[in-house]
């Protein structure tokens, strides 16, 4: 199987017109307006929260800060998509655009991840780690995340042949087949390990957040309501904006192994479009990560509106006052 792989070229499947190109081109569209408008509407009230030493913060802003810089390489992927998925902007801006469209993707799953561990440590266990919830350890965890995810996908700069899909006929960008080899085992550690274990993760976090929450009868129905709305807004991001694109990769790279050349490139030509549709609805991470963590934060929201009145540090001083119980103050940033 190898060496019919090897024996394949770039002719494996081809570029011709298809309408759904314009469809792709039109989410990504919409996705660098809001994405953009959201983000930087959110990042003042979000630098606020760090400044107050919000330990909430400092995830949110890494994340603010990770999707801006994937939505200001959006026209880039726009214009890709355009042109039919032809990359006439030179292989280095295809490196780079691809390398911030990865490390954007599981940073923010990770981040995602380290929120929704942070939360549920503050609801079940918020005396026995209050220590372990500090400005310092949120800082020091954002970094080992942020190397950790770009150090592995500026692997994929060497390994994915981005130069060998430059030619006269197939001018792609992180779009090489066949696949290579390397891609195929870091495509498998992708899924298990960027998806998957986070998904679990996720998953038992917010089971203990609920049951903790339900069980509570000093929280108000509002309390409760917001964080039964997280939950649901969190598991929306790994359904739709994950989820399908990390099932179509785990299929593609299962048919890469087990698949003869012919069999293998057919294939790749059938699901060559609706790939690129999963990867324009992970695309959307970067429109709903703000909305869903800054409009369900009462202290985020609170920003925003004293940001728009100009009194913002009276209303603080009156807040601290009415804050008196640690479980309100832990509550108050689920």
């Amino acid at each position: 199987m190898e060496k019919q792989m090897d024996n394949l070229n770039l002719t494996c499947v081809t570029n011709s017109p298809n309408p759904i190109s314009d469809f792709l081109m039109g989410i990504y569209i919409l996705a660098f307006i809001l994405g953009l408008a959201f983000n930087l509407l959110t990042l003042g009230p979000i630098v606020q929260q760090v400044r107050s030493q919000n330990v909430l913060g400092v995830f949110l802003l890494n994340l603010s800060l990770s999707d801006l810089l994937y939505i200001f390489t959006m026209p880039l992927w726009i214009n890709y998509y355009h042109l039919d998925h032809r990359w006439s902007l030179g292989s280095l801006s295809c490196s780079v655009a691809g390398f911030f469209y990865y490390s954007n993707m599981y940073l923010s799953i990770y981040l995602l991840c380290c929120i929704s561990v942070d939360r549920c440590l503050a609801v079940t266990y918020p005396l026995r780690t209050k220590a372990f919830r500090s400005m310092r350890y949120a800082w020091m965890l954002c970094l080992v995340v942020c190397v950790a995810v770009m150090s592995a996908h500026g692997l994929v700069l060497f390994k994915n042949n981005l130069q060998d899909a430059h030619n006269d006929t197939q001018d792609r960008c992180y779009e090489t087949y066949p696949m290579p080899k390397p891609m195929f085992l870091f495509n498998l550690l992708r899924v298990g390990i960027g998806f998957l274990l986070p998904m679990l993760v996720l998953g038992l976090c917010y089971w203990r957040i609920l049951g903790q929450v339900n069980q509570s009868k000093g929280l108000g129905e509002q309390v409760k309501r917001k964080v039964r709305l997280l939950t649901i807004g969190v598991m929306v991001i790994f359904s739709v904006c994950f989820a399908p694109y990390h099932l179509l990769l785990l299929t593609r790279s299962l048919a890469y192994y087990h698949m003869d050349g012919q069999r293998y490139c057919k294939f790749e030509d059938n699901m060559r479009f609706p790939f690129s549709c999963t990867l324009a609805l992970s695309s959307l991470n970067s429109v709903v990560d703000p909305v869903l963590y800054v409009l369900v934060s009462n202290g985020l929201r609170e920003d925003m509106r004293l940001s728009c009145c100009g009194n913002r540090k009276s209303q603080r001083e009156r807040d601290r006052s009415v804050i008196t119980t640690a479980w309100k103050t832990h509550t108050s940033l689920i």
